[in-house]
């Protein structure tokens, strides 16, 4: 199950969401093609937020460099194709500086959500994925009932489908939470913590915005969908064909 695009157009350029883009990629480039694995652990631990250290008062910037860094080509490309599909429309909605500092406000927030409940652990945490959590979590807010196509895989074939995105969302976020509960400290790899702290961070900074929009009022005159047309692909299912098992 993996979101691959909306239906909810912009109707201006997102340069922020551009630049955030790019910058990631351009900064992993300049550090993944050129440092070997020993030099790429020095420089992760240099640059990423370490709990341990952070709470101490030592590397404090760590907060903001981590989120421009990536452990992979998968971790970078997820992360960029979740910003691409959900940064757009509330740049749209906040204005291009507002953006900005909500994505890295979100961001703020994320690494202290990983880093307090740890504040011993030594690990570097390094990605995007705490502030493009609260771009999620903005977006649920604002167009709860916008269509997300979303990729199922299954064993024998796979299909686009289009999901309301409060349902794609919550799913998420209940993934999150559930897996930062049953995985005990950094065993599992991933700064689930940071994903729940980055996503109720974009909620509630989302919240001015859609109370200047009329709160409830927006949703009833939008029915929880985006203010404008969706966009309209060929089929509801895609044109991504059906792969069957042959016997």
């Amino acid at each position: 199950m993996f979101p691959i695009r909306d239906h909810n157009p912009s109707g201006q350029t997102p340069f922020v969401t551009f630049a955030l883009i790019a910058i990631n990629i351009l900064v992993f480039l300049g550090y993944f093609l050129s440092l070997d694995e020993y030099q790429l652990g020095e420089f992760f631990w240099t640059w990423g937020l370490i709990p341990a250290r952070f709470l101490s008062g030592d590397g404090l910037e760590t907060i903001l460099t981590s989120m421009f860094l990536h452990g992979g080509w998968l971790h970078l490309a997820g992360n960029m194709l979740f910003l691409w599909i959900y940064g757009d429309n509330l740049e749209e909605e906040m204005g291009h500086f507002g953006f900005l500092l909500f994505y890295l406000a979100c961001g703020i927030a994320a690494g202290l959500a990983q880093a307090l409940p740890d504040p011993g652990s030594v690990v570097p945490m390094v990605g995007a994925s705490g502030a493009i959590a609260g771009v999620m979590g903005g977006y649920l807010l604002l167009f709860p009932k916008a269509k997300v196509d979303v990729l199922f895989i299954f064993i024998i074939f796979f299909r686009i489908f289009a999901i309301p995105a409060w349902i794609v969302l919550s799913i998420w976020l209940a993934i999150q939470i559930f897996s930062g509960v049953s995985t005990p400290g950094d065993l599992g790899g991933v700064a689930y913590w940071a994903h729940v702290g980055g996503f109720v961070a974009g909620l509630a900074l989302t919240l001015p915005v859609w109370l200047r929009r009329g709160a409830q009022e927006f949703w009833q005159r939008t029915d929880g969908h985006p203010p404008h047309p969706e966009t309209q692909f060929e089929a509801a299912r895609s044109n991504v064909p059906l792969v069957r098992r042959r016997r």
